[in-house]
């Protein structure tokens, strides 16, 4: 038989459980860095004709991402670029595919060429915002940055 002090403990573990698991879990800012070894898939060079030089260009490529975490995944970038000999302008779409299928995919643009030279590398800086994610980044959204380094 089921008393009064029974069914208000039984009731309070109850609403309790339910407030824990009911709760959504707020996730903070988390700063994902991570390196690309890739490879270039595809390249397609049109010149434009008014200077010596000047090309539009359309590159794919490819990659294995290793994180700082240890976590790896593979991308694949869309590359659009409208340059001279030293400097252009780029517009990247990159998609981050996790080992459990999920996706992050960011958008970058900025220059390429015209850095800071160091035995004979050219350091450039992208910038640009995560559009979307999928799995387990769902609803993502951030800022992303990409450092490159380049002959």
């Amino acid at each position: 038989m089921v008393t009064k002090k029974s069914a208000r403990v039984l009731f309070g573990i109850l609403v309790i459980s339910a407030w824990i698991l009911g709760s959504a879990i707020q996730v903070g800012a988390e700063t994902m860095n991570y390196k690309l070894y890739t490879w270039v898939v595809k390249v397609e060079r049109a010149m434009v004709g008014d200077m010596e030089g000047h090309n539009l260009n359309l590159t794919i490529r490819r990659a294995f991402c290793v994180f700082e975490n240890g976590e790896t995944g593979t991308s694949i970038s869309v590359i659009t670029g409208d340059s001279t000999k030293t400097s252009g302008a780029l517009l990247v779409y990159t998609t981050i595919t996790f080992p459990d299928s999920s996706t992050i995919v960011v958008k970058l643009q900025g220059m390429i060429g015209g850095g800071a030279t160091v035995g004979g590398y050219t350091s450039s800086k992208l910038t640009g915002e995560i559009i979307k994610g999928t799995g387990r980044f769902e609803g993502i959204k951030g800022t992303y940055t990409s450092d490159i380094t380049h002959k």
